[in-house]
């Protein structure tokens, strides 16, 4: 299955930071095709291409900017956000995209603006990534100097390392300076976003997708991947797997031929066990459902998970399951912005009882109320973090459940000390586990 990159289209492996460098390869056609149509034009480039969100939802972009009123339905200011604050565990897609094709990713950014009617564009981006701001304002910079942007006006703006805040109504709230925490819905941004006015969130691979959209025209687009999941979309590969990293390849690829051939198979003879196909907050697969399932939104919806954000992290034979739900579910607890009571309770609850049954003094009645809890906390939040942690433990428990029950009837994991994810610890544990040299003392340091 052979299919030309798009988002990495040009770069040879390499990057485009520099725009002679971007112009060179064709870089701005796009936009300047873009700017000769009208904005429903665009938007039915866009419908034309059936581009669905690349950030987890997998809604298609061309609607989600159709909900948009027109600026004399609303006379309000319209915002374009988007959500550079990839936090989601396994995926590091997005900041390759800023690193390597920045160009592109702004291009994107004025032609979505023009299609909403939009004279304000933000980018919400990670606040740990340092190296891709950098690399980002230093195009915009170039792009100012060089008057592409026209009449709109780019701010990139730095979020604090809160995972809540990729959710795009929590990140709205972040934007405008609140704490960062989801609204109740309706309104959805397309009517009443940032500062109650008409906006559009969308994720960084959706955008950097729409140059090259307009470049070829949307049916032309359509025609690469498969009908209901069109395109390619940016893998993230990690794990117990030769060769990680992130891989253009297209919807409907074989995950299996994902790990074995692309990512070069399991290090030192060892064999799969499992796969988290779309993120941390995605259902696992088992070694035998990964080695027949494709890479797209239908064939990943029937065998029980979600392509999400196209996160794929490889598990191979000694990895505890317990231990894979402790990490998980730290995760969540950690992240929980609180606001919803079944979400900042029944995190914590996860991670207790996972972290018992884990010391060996876990019970039965324990993996009945594991499950308990997670049903109490499914669909009775105003977003979908809390769920994400249900659904994961959830499935960890239904697909090795032999595991589970081992850890409660020898009174302790059966690894013993051996599981690929042993010393491997949630953020929250680094301090307390760290084993390295102590500290060295310093006199303290006067400033006068």
């Amino acid at each position: 299955m052979s299919t030309p990159e798009i988002v990495f289209g040009g770069t040879d492996g390499g990057a485009l930071t520099e725009l002679p460098a971007y112009e060179a390869i064709g870089g701005f056609a796009a936009l300047r095709r873009a700017r000769e149509l009208m904005p429903d034009q665009i938007v039915e480039e866009l419908n034309a291409s059936n581009l669905r969100g690349r950030g987890g939802a997998f809604f298609p972009t061309g609607r989600k900017w159709s909900f948009v009123p027109k600026p004399e339905q609303v006379p309000k200011p319209h915002y374009l956000v988007v959500n550079a604050d990839e936090s989601e565990p396994g995926t590091f897609k997005d900041r390759e995209i800023m690193l390597r094709v920045p160009f592109r990713f702004l291009e994107g950014c004025l032609i979505a603006a023009r299609a909403i009617e939009s004279k304000h564009v933000f980018v919400y981006i990670r606040g740990e990534y340092q190296r891709e701001w950098e690399v980002l304002v230093s195009a915009l910079e170039q792009m100012r100097e060089a008057k592409l942007l026209g009449d709109v006006t780019v701010v990139v703006h730095r979020g604090a390392g809160a995972y809540i805040c990729g959710e795009e109504t929590a990140l709205l709230e972040s934007l405008e300076g609140k704490r960062g925490q989801p609204r109740t819905k309706p309104p959805f941004p397309a009517i009443a976003g940032l500062y109650a006015s008409p906006t559009a969130v969308n994720n960084v691979e959706s955008i950097t997708t729409v140059p090259p959209i307009i470049g070829m025209g949307g049916a032309e687009y359509a025609k690469l991947g498969l009908e209901t999941s069109t395109g390619t979309r940016v893998f993230s590969l990690s794990g117990n797997v030769e060769r990680p990293g992130n891989y253009e390849l297209p919807h409907g690829f074989p995950l299996r031929d994902l790990i074995y051939e692309v990512g070069g198979g399991i290090p030192g003879g060892r064999t799969l066990k499992a796969v988290i196909p779309g993120g941390s907050s995605t259902a696992i697969l088992t070694a035998a459902e990964a080695e027949k399932v494709t890479l797209d939104y239908d064939a990943l919806s029937q065998a029980g998970t979600m392509i999400g954000s196209a996160a794929v992290i490889v598990m191979d034979d000694r990895c505890c399951m317990v231990q894979l739900g402790v990490r998980v579910s730290q995760f969540y607890e950690h992240e929980s912005c609180g606001k919803c009571t079944p979400c900042r309770v029944g995190t914590r609850w996860l991670t207790q009882i996972l972290k018992r049954i884990e010391a060996g003094h876990g019970t039965h009645a324990d993996l009945d109320l594991l499950l308990d809890v997670g049903e109490r906390i499914n669909g009775t939040c105003l977003c979908p973090l809390g769920d994400s942690d249900a659904i994961a433990v959830a499935s960890y428990v239904a697909k090795f459940r032999e595991e589970y029950l081992a850890h409660i009837e020898e009174g302790g994991c059966p690894f013993h000390g051996e599981s690929s994810l042993e010393g491997i610890v949630a953020p929250t544990d680094v301090h307390e586990a760290h084993v390295g040299p102590a500290e060295i003392p310093r006199p303290l340091e006067v400033v006068a």
